[in-house]
């Protein structure tokens, strides 16, 4: 039966975050390759906006960057500088819409151009309507970082539609106090409430029927119809790789050749090695992405100890496994396990 797999090996996003982190944190004097570092995306890729990426390879730099720069509210950071131009033809035609409501209905409609790892929603809540973000499901470290980044982001993206520095009623979150709380209030400028059922930006229902300084039908129409299309690519690119990350997960303790695989997904070699460079992936990054989940769900859900956790992921040597392991995470199987 196919393993099921976490979701971060099963997305895709454009390098927009990816850009923006490299670009801020290279200001602030962090070196773009070690922000990269593990990832498998270079330098020469952030100058390729057609080129995708997992969501896997995203969260690989966003660790590095929580690793290399001091500030423990770069999420908050970072999504304030999201501008709505970042998401590109989506973003337009956002600020092409008619209404907030509108603008925000149509990102809502495309999440795989938003490239988000929260399930987002419009939702009325007495007297006031709440933009939530739930449903996180990837690498629990990074829970409070992409928090911050979704909902500040957001919040960056709703200013740039109404053409003013709104304010949210307050802020919900559904996770403790980090130790940079006071920051929250000092850059949002409203009262922050952690360990709330859901994290969400609170608003007037009012904000939502702002007409848009910037509407145009026509050009909000046709905007719509390029987003229609490009999300039928990523749909469409992210086929093929699904299947060879479903073939690997059920084959991991006997891990084939790329021409075998090729072979049982009744592909060429060369066809298969194509649709991964345009993902900007390969077979070892992908069949490294992929015992790297298993590994993390043996570790943390069942008490199988190491050597039997190796052999399952196809490996003859603990020893190798927990060499690859160290590389992945930053961290041992054992402390990762804690």
């Amino acid at each position: 039966m196919p393993a099921s797999l976490l979701p971060e090996q099963r997305q895709q996003a454009t390098l927009h975050t990816v850009v923006l982190a490299t670009e801020v944190l290279h200001h602030a004097g962090v070196p773009r390759q070690r922000l990269l570092e593990g990832s498998g995306i270079d330098e020469t890729d952030l100058l390729t906006p057609h080129k995708l990426i997992t969501h896997a390879q995203e969260l690989r730099v966003f660790a590095n960057a929580l690793g290399c720069h001091r500030d423990p509210a770069l999420g908050l950071y970072l999504g304030l500088r999201m501008h709505v131009s970042a998401y590109g033809i989506l973003g337009y035609s956002m600020l092409a819409s008619r209404t907030l409501r509108d603008a925000l209905q149509l990102a809502l409609s495309f999440p795989d151009l938003l490239g988000t790892y929260f399930r987002l929603a419009l939702q009325p809540q007495g007297d006031e309507v709440r933009f939530t973000a739930d449903g996180y499901r990837y690498a629990p470290e990074l829970t409070v970082f992409n928090t911050e980044l979704c909902l500040t982001s957001l919040l960056t993206v709703i200013r740039d539609l109404l053409g003013e520095s709104v304010r949210p009623r307050r802020l919900l979150l559904a996770y403790r106090p980090p130790l940079h709380a006071a920051t929250y209030t000092e850059r949002l400028g409203c009262p922050v409430e952690f360990g709330a059922p859901t994290s969400a930006l609170c608003f007037s229902p009012a904000l939502l029927d702002r007409p848009l300084p910037l509407a145009d039908p026509v050009s909000c129409h046709n905007g719509v119809q390029q987003c229609l299309r490009m999300s039928a690519t990523l749909s469409s690119r992210g086929d093929v790789i699904e299947q060879l990350r479903q073939h690997l997960a059920s084959h991991l303790q006997d891990t084939a050749s790329l021409d075998a695989v090729a072979r049982h997904l009744h592909r060429s070699t060369r066809t298969l090695r194509r649709h991964l460079q345009q993902q900007n992936t390969s077979y070892q990054q992908v069949l490294d992405e992929v015992r790297f989940d298993r590994a993390r769900q043996l570790l943390k859900d069942t008490d199988l100890p190491i050597y039997l956790i190796a052999e399952q992921l196809g490996y003859s040597e603990t020893a190798s496994f927990r060499h690859a392991f160290q590389r992945w995470s930053g961290a041992s199987p054992s402390l990762y396990r804690g």
